[in-house]
């Protein structure tokens, strides 16, 4: 979410969109929903109101993928269906989808949800006049060009959607997509009742959506609390009464009112708890493998870094003369996977076996001799900075990595830590970062094209996407267009494995490791208490009953 920076927390948060911050002390116990069917949940504030297209973080994500239900759901495995809509029809080159809608979905102001709740809201978030921040997702839509020019009213409507009824619209690409139809899936895809557009600053504070949720209330830096929408008819079985996110900026005060019966469940374990939360009979606790991946990204407007023989170079030695076992072992207590690839494992299409892939192997004398290369082209005396978000538990990683390059490398290497997540994105998204900072990515959908277009693309850089170094490259581009337009998902899958072959020789982020899925939960969760193709708890079939 990407949706997108990202969470953490030694055993890293989840970052969706790009993934949120983890952490921990906040706001207070839930004395005031004692007794009550409500799932109290970690989380911290989110970067910016609650608009979809505008939400590509876990903070705003989270409460968002609740109250605003799409056109296909996903199952916790990750399995799409659809659920507004009654069907997606590609025609013969996936150029263009003719979409119906189920009927009788209403928004929670009584309002119908119509073709033109979705025409308009996807409209909304390609024009460059709003500055979406999942803006790019809509890239492959024609008429998405034509929004990103000088001079728009911020009204002005793609011309590739079309509505044809109430119930039915067409959709008419640039480009062939296949994962079209998973895409929409994606939060920023959601439909947008007619009020928002009165007052979209106003929407944002109380937003009305369609999902299995609806806003009860928002306490800014304390909590977002929902309760379950009644008048929902979609796929998700809702367990519970409502779900309450409180905002933390500790996470270990976060574990301990878990343990405490205040906090229900997180998806992070605290650095302090790794080593014990599994035999932690205060807790309920989870550990499997996960779909996000941890990185950092080094701005590739950054001098000596650009994408250029020296850029690669230095990148491919920062990578070389990190010891992500060591790191895993140490640091996380054995709860991750050092990368092999920009994806996951448990994305359709995984490798480890890819050329480039020696890349993100531990080679400290190879790591010297490339260092050395680069220098001979310009010589580079730091320092090097890596910007963290203090409040996410980030800390004992971004140690780790800079004593590794100071040892293994030899540089001048040191860390920022920025006080809270929200402040560490806002200079991320505002380009203010100097050296290298966190990333991570937790998928939107379950698909390579999620993991690779919408981090590295060209129309997912400068500011219209989650490309947050701003990485450009046309033959990586080209890739994951021919692979978008493969006939099947082997030939897309093996397109998007050469474009990673690109991404494995440029690294315009740096791959760490796959965080497991983990996280606890209080022990009054009576049922329903696991975790999701996202690395996140399934909120809605949780129950204390």
């Amino acid at each position: 979410m990407k949706k997108k920076a990202l969470a953490f927390a030694a055993v890293a948060c989840s970052m969706a969109m790009l993934l949120s911050a983890c952490g921990g002390s906040s706001s207070n116990t839930a004395s005031d929903t004692a007794g009550a069917n409500i799932i109290t949940a970690y989380n911290s504030e989110p970067q910016n109101p609650l608009i979809p297209s505008n939400t590509n973080e876990t903070g705003g994500g989270k409460p968002g993928d609740l109250l605003f239900s799409r056109l296909v759901s996903f199952d916790k495995d990750g399995k799409a269906s659809n659920e507004v809509a009654e069907s997606i029809t590609p025609n013969d080159d996936a150029t263009q989808y003719t979409i119906k809608l189920k009927s009788g979905w209403k928004f929670t102001d009584g309002t119908p949800v119509t073709a033109e709740s979705f025409t308009k809201a996807w409209s909304y978030a390609a024009n460059a006049k709003n500055a979406q921040k999942a803006s790019s997702f809509f890239s492959t839509i024609k008429g998405y060009d034509e929004l990103q020019a000088d001079g728009l009213k911020g009204t002005e409507q793609l011309s590739g959607l079309k509505v044809v009824d109430d119930t039915t619209f067409t959709v008419d690409l640039n480009q062939s997509d296949s994962v079209f139809p998973i895409k929409v899936g994606y939060l920023a895809f959601a439909p947008l009742p007619e009020s928002f557009y009165k007052d979209p600053k106003a929407f944002g504070q109380k937003p009305v959506g369609n999902g299995p949720y609806k806003l009860d209330h928002w306490d800014h830096n304390k909590e977002i609390a929902l309760v379950k929408n009644p008048d929902y008819k979609g796929n998700e079985e809702v367990k519970n009464d409502g779900v309450t996110f409180k905002v933390y900026t500790d996470d270990s005060a976060a574990y301990r009112d878990i343990q405490a019966g205040n906090l229900d469940v997180m998806e992070s374990v605290p650095a302090a708890f790794t080593k014990t939360f599994k035999t932690d009979k205060k807790v309920q606790p989870y550990s499997e493998a996960g779909s996000v991946i941890q990185t950092f990204t080094i701005p590739s407007t950054l001098d000596h870094f650009k994408n250029d023989e020296e850029g690669q170079l230095r990148r491919q030695a920062i990578s070389m003369a990190i010891d992500r076992d060591q790191i895993i072992d140490k640091v996380l207590n054995g709860n991750a996977t050092a990368a092999t690839d920009f994806t996951s494992p448990k994305t359709p299409g995984y490798s480890d076996s890819l050329n480039g892939a020696d890349n993100l192997k531990f080679n400290a004398k190879k790591a010297k001799e490339l260092w050395a290369k680069a220098d001979a082209i310009s010589k580079y005396d730091g320092p090097l900075t890596f910007s963290y978000n203090a409040d996410g538990g980030a800390k004992p990683l971004y140690d780790a990595v800079v004593n590794q390059l100071k040892n293994n490398l030899g540089i001048d290497a040191s860390t920022n830590p920025i006080p809270t997540f929200q402040e560490f994105r806002d200079a991320v998204t505002n380009r203010q970062m100097t050296g290298a900072f966190r990333t991570g990515w937790q998928p939107d959908y379950p698909s390579a094209e999620n993991y690779l277009w919408q981090l590295y693309s060209t129309a997912a850089a400068d500011g219209k996407g989650s490309n947050d170094g701003d990485y450009k490259n046309p033959d990586f581009d080209n890739l994951c267009l021919q692979a978008a337009a493969a006939k099947t998902t082997d030939d897309a899958n093996k397109l998007y494995q050469q474009a990673q072959e690109i991404l494995l020789k440029d690294l315009p982020a740096i791959p760490l490791y796959y965080s497991n899925a983990n996280g606890v939960a209080s022990l009054n969760i009576k049922s329903g208490y696991a975790f999701d193709w996202q690395n996140l708890p399934t909120y809605a079939a949780m129950s204390k009953k």
